[in-house]
């Protein structure tokens, strides 16, 4: 029952939207956790009062993440408005948080190095070492990095070309190091993760597959436990880091709206506030006459 609408959405947002992948990927993955969450409830006889005890469960996740979530079901809700089966969409009484200026967590270069320093004893501690070192290096989305085909890295350049947003093409530079781990996992350990079935994704996981978002978030968050990392982090906060290192170091904020594929240059400029209020802090700490 919830299956066939899941798969009738995603039929609908793919074939009669054109959505994108990750789009698509990004509301159905919205709509799986409401179903879970409701087990066999049947969720298109669900009122507005059942939907908001579910939207209360993701009150410690970031307002983005409640918005995206009350606009995938409301989608959901006016599909099966379109097709006749509701007449009224539950989700319209239900509002999405505010969504205040909030800087973006970033990882110092002493927590970097933490979080990178990892022992290689096996294919997933390998990949878990190249995939961070490839996030770090290059400040790619989640949805770009687990997308990732051999196709993507040029090793003989030391680039990789992203599909981006957009479907717009861009080309960002890889470190040696970033390089040196890349080539180790493909060589030595990816082909031990491989099963039954053959892809040419660059990251797999225990099932041979391409890895999720989701797989991607356990990781981190696993090794920021470890190392002591008391910030809450995950995926977007390597590209942050990325980003908020290289504007540090003197890098034009051109050229990082370039790296990051940010079609706006107001989207990058965010950084400029997380390099203002290091600054500050320096001052305040450093600077003799309080």
């Amino acid at each position: 029952m919830n299956e066939d609408y899941v798969r009738d959405f995603e039929n609908y947002l793919n074939i009669d939207l054109n959505y994108s992948k990750n789009t698509v990927s990004s509301y159905i993955n919205d709509l799986d956790k409401f179903i879970e969450y409701y087990g066999h409830t049947d969720i298109i006889k669900l009122n507005t009062t059942n939907i908001e005890k579910y939207i209360k469960t993701l009150g410690e996740a970031a307002p983005a993440t409640v918005s995206h979530n009350i606009s995938s079901l409301k989608a959901f809700y006016n599909y099966e408005i379109k097709l006749g089966k509701i007449e009224n969409n539950p989700m319209d009484a239900i509002k999405p948080p505010k969504l205040g200026t909030h800087l973006p967590v970033y990882l110092t270069i002493d927590e970097v190095d933490a979080l990178l320093d990892i022992d290689i004893v096996d294919p997933f501690s390998s990949r878990n070492k190249a995939l961070l070192e490839l996030m770090y290096a290059t400040g790619l989305r989640i949805s770009e990095v687990i997308n990732l085909e051999f196709k993507n890295i040029d090793f003989d350049d030391c680039i990789v070309r992203v599909m981006g947003k957009g479907n717009k093409e861009r080309i960002v530079p890889i470190n040696d190091i970033a390089i040196k781990y890349l080539k180790d996992y493909i060589d030595n350990y990816r082909p031990l993760l491989i099963k039954k079935n053959l892809n040419n994704y660059l990251f797999l996981n225990n099932h041979g597959n391409m890895m999720t978002r989701q797989g991607v978030f356990k990781i981190i968050k696993n090794y920021a436990d470890i190392k002591g990392i008391n910030k809450n982090i995950g995926p977007h906060t390597l590209r942050h880091t990325f980003a908020t290192h290289l504007l540090e170091n003197g890098a034009d904020l051109r050229i990082i709206q370039e790296l990051l594929g940010h079609s706006d240059i107001s989207t990058t400029q965010i950084y400029t506030h997380l390099t203002n209020e290091t600054l500050h802090n320096e001052y305040k700490e450093y600077f003799p006459r309080k």
